[in-house]
């Protein structure tokens, strides 16, 4: 369910016409809705409500201040995989003992930033990294709360490249050797096991993977309680999907009803770590079109928005719908919708039926509010574009254009350049 719609043929967000906001600030553009998103996030907090639970929103979607702040408000934790979303977390208003610190590589700037922090719990991947973590919180006289990222070999049925939980992987300590991490872990003085935690990966479209990897958690944390190590939090991380196109993926109430019976009777507190399935389709990219153009084998229409914008479909492969933001009977032509940069890979949609965009017109690419400007770039000198939220019937620049004088920002000539 989002807020995008077609009032008298015209696509709106909430009560806004698109339109409206392109002749105010331009392309391209992300644009998000703030009633999907608050929507979205209190879906999956209301789906277990008898279960002690933190939702714990995964920054990496969308890290944008706003959508942050959104969340925070409506008492969610968050999770983090680098120091500088740490920083974004706690600037906008979340609470240190709310966030969870995840991923493979952290440096120890990082690892000092999050123990003076008072973070709620380090997921760790590696012996060497609760190593570590016990050698830097030595040093600070403190106690580091960590749970360990177990990968239970579960094929989650999504992208190679959105895959985390098999053992080819690198995330995570494999099953295996997972109770001797937990061991290890026990003995280091400056470390407090807390918690496990999984995440096997993104945009999972069926519930039965999540219900694999967590009857093998629950058989870990019975052997580990049954050695004298307790374990207080579940993280069972995110990964459910949305629909970008044909996609079926199961709700929040599914999934939840999945989870509560497998852990039934566990007496842990659950951490969830959604994102996409928050933000998803809470976004959308809106962009102009500059040329048409027609070849011996392809119809293309080129716009203002490349893959520097929206990396999804050159990196993944991954279908968003296009829609013109005015609806009209027109015929319908198979095309590219490309952008400017000079690479073959830059592309929105490739093979698409559509409808036969003209020269400036305005289209939209739904389902882009996760993984979107998030991971945008400067390619080829382009500015990154800015991002816009509505409520109701206003709307706020929450992040202005870049400026090409953005660009050199930060850049200086060595003297012996001249």
């Amino acid at each position: 369910m989002h807020y995008f719609d077609y009032v008298a043929d015209e696509l709106h967000c909430e009560q806004v016409p698109v339109r409206r906001i392109a002749e105010e600030v331009g392309t391209p553009f992300y644009l998000y809705s703030h009633a999907t998103l608050r929507r979205h996030f209190l879906a999956v907090q209301e789906a277990f409500p008898d279960t002690e639970r933190l939702v714990c929103y995964s920054a990496k979607a969308n890290t944008s201040q706003a959508i942050l702040r959104l969340f925070a408000d409506l008492g969610g934790g968050l999770d983090i995989v680098s120091g500088g979303e740490l920083y974004r977390g706690l600037k906008a208003g979340f609470a240190p003992g709310r966030i969870v610190y995840s991923g493979v590589g952290k440096r120890v700037d990082e690892i000092d930033y999050a123990l003076d922090s008072g973070i709620l719990q380090f997921n760790v991947e590696s012996f060497q990294e609760l190593d570590l973590i016990d050698q830097r919180a030595a040093a600070r006289n403190t106690i580091a709360p960590v749970a360990i990222r177990v990968n239970p070999d579960v094929d989650p049925k999504t992208h190679p490249y959105i895959s985390t939980g098999l053992k080819k992987n690198k995330f995570g300590i494999n099953h295996r050797d997972a109770p001797e991490a937990y061991r290890h872990a026990d003995r280091l003085p400056h470390l407090e096991v807390v918690g496990i935690d999984c995440h096997i990966g993104s945009q999972i479209t069926e519930v039965q993977p999540f219900r694999d990897a967590l009857k093998s958690l629950m058989e870990l944390i019975g052997e580990l309680r049954g050695e004298g190590i307790d374990i207080r939090n579940l993280d069972i991380g995110g990964g459910l999907g949305i629909t970008y196109g044909d996609e079926q993926p199961p709700d929040p109430g599914e999934y939840a009803r999945t989870v509560m019976e497998v852990m039934a009777g566990s007496g842990l507190r659950l951490i969830l770590e959604p994102g996409r399935v928050i933000v998803g389709n809470a976004g959308i990219l809106v962009a102009s079109v500059l040329y048409r153009k027609h070849s011996e084998d392809k119809e293309f229409v080129i716009t203002d928005a490349g893959m520097n914008d929206l990396l999804r479909p050159s990196l993944y492969q991954a279908y968003h719908e296009i829609r013109p933001v005015r609806r009209r009977k027109r015929p319908e032509i198979r095309a590219d919708v490309v952008g400017p940069i000079c690479e073959s890979g830059d592309f929105l949609a490739q093979d698409r039926q559509m409808p036969d965009l003209q020269p400036g017109e305005l289209l939209a690419v739904m389902s882009a509010g996760a993984y979107g400007f998030c991971m945008s770039s400067n390619y080829c000198s382009r500015p990154r574009v800015p991002e816009v939220m509505v409520k109701d019937d206003q709307f706020h620049v929450i992040r202005q254009r870049e400026r090409v004088a953005d660009l050199i920002r930060g850049e200086s000539l060595p003297p012996f350049v001249k």
